[in-house]
Order: C-alpha cells, then sequence, then structure tokens
C-alpha cells in the first residue's frame, strides 16, 4: 500500500488538513466488524525530538490473551508537516505507515497513544489511523484534549463519561488504583465499551496498556539508534 493512498495525499497545508478530517471523520465506524475476535493486539507511537527533522515509529504487536510480544517493526521518517495540536495524524501518520508496510504479522485491533472520536473534530490519530490502515481502532491518551468527566472511584476499572458538546466522545479509565486515569476512545471500526473493555484487559499491571508500553519503548530505541534499527521486524 502506498503511504496514505487509500485516504488522501499528505502533502496538505495546517488549513487543508482541518478540512480533510472534517471530510474523513464522516467515513469513522463506530462499531466492531461483525464478530470481530481480538487475538492480537498492537501498540503505536512515535517519536521525535525536538530540532530534529526524523520521526521514529513503531508497531509492537501482542498476543491479546498473554500480552506476549509477536511482532514489531519500526520507520524512521522525515517529518514533513508541522506540529499543530488537533493535526498531530497529519504529522505522525506517514511516519507509521512505513512502519505498517513493514509488519510481517497483522494485529486485529490498533492501539494508538493519542485520542480517537475524542476530538475537536472527531478524527483524532485513532480514528485517522483505522480509516488509514482499514483496522479496528482505539485510542488510549495520557491526557485530555477535549471535553471534561465526573469524578472517578479509586478502584481499578473505575470509569467517567468524557464529555464534549453535549457528546459522549470517550471515557477516563483507571487502570491502576489511585492513579491518574487514561482516555479511550474508539478510533475505528470499534464501539466504546468494546474500547475500555481492550485498554483494561492490556494494562494488567501499569497505567499504560502494554500495546503503549512496548511501542514507546521501541521508538525510544530506534530515536537513540538514530533510526538505524528501523527495519526491524
Amino acid at each position: 500500500m502506498e503511504v496514505g493512498s487509500s485516504v488522501h495525499r499528505w502533502d496538505v497545508t495546517p488549513t487543508e488538513a482541518v478540512a480533510l478530517q472534517r471530510e474523513l471523520r464522516e467515513q469513522v465506524v463506530l462499531k466492531p466488524p461483525a464478530g470481530l475476535r481480538v487475538e492480537r493486539v498492537a501498540g503505536a507511537d512515535v517519536s521525535t525530538e525536538k530540532g530534529r527533522p526524523t520521526g521514529f515509529g513503531g508497531i509492537v504487536v501482542l498476543d491479546a490473551a498473554s500480552l506476549a510480544p509477536v511482532a514489531h517493526a519500526g520507520s524512521a521518517v522525515e517529518l514533513s508537516f508541522p506540529y499543530v495540536p488537533g493535526l498531530l495524524s497529519f504529522r505522525e501518520l506517514p511516519v507509521l505507515a512505513v512502519a505498517w508496510q513493514r509488519l510481517k504479522v497483522r494485529p486485529d485491533v490498533l492501539v494508538f497513544d493519542g485520542h480517537g472520536i475524542a476530538h475537536p473534530r472527531r478524527l483524532g490519530i485513532a480514528s485517522h489511523g483505522g480509516l488509514l490502515f482499514g483496522i479496528p481502532s482505539i485510542g488510549c491518551a495520557k491526557s485530555l484534549l477535549v471535553g471534561t468527566h465526573g469524578k472517578l472511584g479509586e478502584e481499578r476499572g473505575a470509569t467517567s463519561p468524557l464529555v464534549h458538546k453535549g457528546e459522549v466522545v470517550g471515557m477516563a479509565v483507571r487502570t491502576r488504583r489511585a492513579v491518574q486515569p487514561v482516555y479511550v476512545s474508539a478510533g475505528h471500526l470499534m464501539d466504546l465499551p468494546t474500547a475500555v473493555e481492550l485498554v483494561l484487559k492490556a494494562a494488567p499491571r501499569f497505567r499504560e496498556p502494554e500495546t503503549t508500553r512496548r511501542a514507546h519503548r521501541l521508538v525510544n530505541d530506534l530515536r537513540r539508534a538514530g533510526g538505524e534499527a528501523a527495519e526491524l521486524e
């Protein structure tokens, strides 16, 4: 697959990117495919360094039951889009698309370190990436982009709906007792209850799910190695 060929071109201005988000959000499906079986779950992340023009991307596939690693792939790609809040996917998805092409084992669900529809225009990186790769996707972020939520219980598994402009766009989820929640939202081919369930299953010990932790470790290793191991599979 050519990078972005199934969705759009990437050489756009921020104004054009906003218009594209408004178009693409109409294609997002907030329902899992019928009979979805999640045997492999993956995490996607990108690492950048201030003043450096390269993005280091990584995707790590885990066995959904044991959370043992099954496969991974990395990439080092020159960044072509500026950092603009709300337009992160236009900066990072071209990097992740190269890693996706190199991935030998495809997951059933892909978890992004970012937001899905919990986004001002309902098209965060998880929704955009799900459309690009044609896969059920979930956003699991460490901080809020939009919306507010009520108080959560202290226990693991406590949740509170994330509401933006009168619409439930995600869920604050406590993955460890008495630690800050993560913010889960449906990306594409996904609904919120399934997204929350899968994130909790992938986070048995730490605040972040193993998908995010493993992908974050991979991209930081790639960045420190200067991209020399970007062909990792």
